[in-house]
């Protein structure tokens, strides 16, 4: 593989203008192919398999008119100075709200509160239903806008009017902010890295192109393979930091290679060869980690994964030709100006080792002291793991100040908490001898339960075959004490079955939520198993090792158990809640640990062949197994260091965001990083590797005969070349500032 790409990084070099003209004219095509194609659908939520899923089925089915995954919202309305909601002044507000909210847009239906029995005990409280035709996500600005000017309107008669339900879900900004703030930061990083606005350009500008090529590819390709707009999200993020990293390898290596005294055509050749191969695989192991999300089962991830894949194998194939093609453009203008005066053959050893040899030194001299520490700092934060709670965040875990936690509130203080997820039981009595009296006999059981706060009498379709009833619970929609009411009422489906031949279903948005939480929680010892399989397996053939993959895979784990003992100490126990914003501690997203399991893995491994390749490569040229560490770290450290801050930096964005799901991914994707750099690479691997010394790179000799050589360190490379086995003594590279 080394030989291969060394030829195809020179003739990049060579053919610069031909290349950056060609993907030049791959990102207008693709740019123009989506601003032609037709609108991308809107996000369809589904989950093949659930009971909820089925209910839904059943009732779009049996209720076509009804809209059972319509968007609802809830128009709460407080009559003013502890006055009466049905006082004549009250009553006429009400029913100007009603009127208001039935002539929106994409409305189904409005649910009087008078005639639908929503008013409080106390008379001072009340609610409108309203169902949409559409789900949340294919929602109208305008229909939006509509709810709110209802809500207005009655706001204006002096009353309290506040709108919760998914049809008021707060919209977040997910590509535009945070990635202008990581691209800000990038350009910082590599000046202070490179110490050349030159070299700084060409790793942004790569990943510039590759993101818009896929992003551009996305939205091609939206109508055709049903790729919705927010599909792009996690592409743009995952896209954008393995771009900045993948150039940023390569680029490094460039200038090191100039260091040795290189024409800058050799000098690509040789980068693309060596730190290309380490793309290739970082590469592989981030789209296995991304793809993997096939596995959850939830066609969204499953569309997220793949498509940011796509993305990331673009950016692999911009780093190997985009790259050397602008090493071309730009020579020795890559190197620092104090680089650029001094010959390359005068250029002398400094005679103050770099911050990262001289912690790789430091390490080897005392590895157990630095591993113990390590492992044990990682293993205290990672203690409150273990009573990690998962769920997803209701209305009730928005900021105080939104209208969806204020509606939430008056709910819960007037009618009560369980108002605020009600659960919605479908009956099938097609198999049932007396329609009526099978429904009546549900009503029965679940109000024999006593769990419910109350049950509402079965409403038929036109068919006289189905049945709709509502279940209020006593608890909030997150209480586990709900999530033991769906069980409780599902539990009942057997003997209902036998007694009347009627089937019951389980859904609504509450239902939906702990089906959602079940889901993932099923699929993250698959999903794990495989990334870090497949994983396990590339790595192998990269290292040639079976103790470095391990090792790799063992890191890891460890970073994401203290990254999640992180997150579950702020946002579930509320530590430093209010440092990081947090309005209220709850659950955590039940997203969360397979999303971070598939991101920080893609990311950790990406530092894990950066850093350790090198190390390999002078280990098979000759050093020993403690001078390739130190060669390692003298050569790949600062690039992982400035990839990984360039990466917290970006995550850390979105800890600014209002939205505790958002503060809660930002912050644990940063500090998952953060752990991963600059514990687990930069202090456990070289511990590990000290102590194992030449053990490590050790590999069974009838594996060895099945594995294929991919030469990733370059050695058939350097004997093609006509070369010898590099110094025990790494060369000097290039004086750089900063990192």
């Amino acid at each position: 593989m080394a030989t291969f790409l060394y030829r195809l990084g020179r003739r990049a070099f060579r053919r610069r203008g031909l290349i950056a003209l060609l993907w030049v004219a791959v990102l207008v095509g693709a740019g123009v192919a989506a601003s032609a194609a037709p609108a991308p659908p809107e996000d369809s939520f589904s989950m093949p398999g659930t009971e909820s899923q089925k209910a839904f089925d059943l009732l779009d089915e049996r209720f076509p008119a009804a809209g059972a995954e319509g968007a609802t919202a809830r128009v709460v309305i407080r009559a003013p100075g502890g006055g009466k909601i049905s006082d004549p002044a009250g009553r006429a507000t009400v029913e100007e709200l009603v009127t208001s909210l039935g002539d929106g847009p994409q409305v189904a239906s409005v649910a009087d509160p008078f005639e639908a029995g929503a008013v409080s005990e106390d008379g001072t409280t009340a609610y409108a239903s309203v169902t949409y035709t559409v789900n949340a996500m294919e929602l109208t600005d305008q229909a939006r806008e509509s709810l709110t000017a209802a809500a207005d309107d009655a706001r204006s008669a002096g009353f309290t009017v506040e709108t919760g339900g998914d049809a008021v879900m707060a919209e977040q900004e997910m590509g535009g902010t945070a990635e202008l703030i990581g691209l800000g930061v990038a350009a910082v990083v590599l000046l202070l890295t490179f110490g050349s606005l030159v070299a700084a350009g060409m790793p942004l500008l790569s990943a510039i192109i590759g993101v818009g090529i896929g992003i551009s590819g996305i939205g091609a390709l939206g109508s055709t393979l049903e790729l919705s707009a927010t599909t792009s999200t996690l592409a743009m993020m995952i896209g954008l930091a393995v771009a900045i990293d993948y150039a940023l390898f390569i680029v490094s290596r460039y200038r090191a290679e100039i260091a040795e005294g290189r024409t800058p055509e050799e000098a690509a050749g040789r980068a693309v060869g060596t730190a290309g191969s380490a793309v290739v695989f970082a590469g592989l192991t981030v789209v296995v980690a991304l793809a993997g999300l096939a596995v959850v089962n939830i066609p969204i991830l499953t569309k997220m994964g793949l498509a940011a894949a796509a993305t990331v194998g673009i950016a692999v194939l911009i780093a190997l030709t985009m790259t050397p093609a602008l090493l071309g453009f730009a020579g020795k203008r890559a190197l620092s100006r104090r680089d650029r005066k001094a010959a390359a053959g005068q250029r002398t050893a400094s005679a103050e080792p770099k911050l990262g040899t001289r912690w790789a030194r430091f390490v080897l001299r005392r590895p157990v002291t630095v591993l113990l520490t390590a492992v044990i700092g990682l293993g205290v934060v990672a203690v409150p793991a273990t009573s990690l709670e998962l769920g997803l965040p209701d209305e009730g875990s928005s900021a105080p100040d939104t209208t969806r936690r204020k509606a939430y509130d008056m709910l819960s203080e007037s009618f009560g908490a369980g108002f605020n997820g009600p659960l919605m039981v479908t009956v099938d009595t097609r198999g049932a001898d007396d329609a009526k009296a099978a429904a009546a006999t549900v009503v029965k059981e679940i109000t024999n339960l006593g769990e419910a706060a109350a049950v509402t009498p079965a409403n038929f379709n036109e068919q006289g075959d189905t049945a709709v009833l509502t279940v209020v619970p006593k608890t909030g929609p997150s209480d586990a004490a709900t999530e033991e009411l769906v069980r409780d009422i599902r539990s009942l489906s057997d003997g209902i079955r036998s007694e009347t031949g009627a089937t019951i279903l389980v859904t609504g948005m509450t239902a939906m939520t702990i089906d959602f939480s079940q889901t993932l929680d099923d699929a993250l010892i698959p999903y794990l198993a495989l990334v870090v399989g497949l994983a396990f397996l590339l790595l192998m053939l990269v290292f040639r090792s079976v103790l470095v993959p391990l090792k790799a895979a063992l890191g890891f784990l460890l970073s994401v158990a203290a990254a999640l003992g992180a997150v579950v100490a702020v946002f579930q126990w509320g530590w430093l809640a209010d440092v990081f914003g947090v309005d209220q501690p709850g659950p955590i997203m039940s997203m969360m640990p397979i999303f971070m399991i598939g991101v920080v893995f893609g990311l950790a491994m990406d530092y894990e062949v950066f850093l350790v390749t090198r190390m390999r490569e002078a280990y098979v040229h000759g050093s020993s197994a403690a001078e390739s560490v130190t060669t390692g770290f003298t050569h790949g450290g600062r690039v992982v260091a400035a990839a990984a801050i360039i990466m917290i930096s970006v995550f850390s964005g979105f800890i600014m965001e209002n939205d505790d799901m958002i503060k809660m991914m930002g912050f644990g994707l940063a500090i998952a990083v953060l752990f991963d750099a600059f514990v687990v690479r930069m202090a456990i691997v070289p511990a590990v590797l000290a102590l194992l010394g030449t053990k490590a790179w050790w590999l069974p000799t009838w594996l060895d005969r099945i594995l294929p050589n991919v030469d990733v360190e370059g050695e058939r490379l350097r004997k093609e070349l006509g070369g010898t086995a590099e110094s025990s003594e790494p060369a000097r590279e290039p004086e750089t500032a900063g990192v």
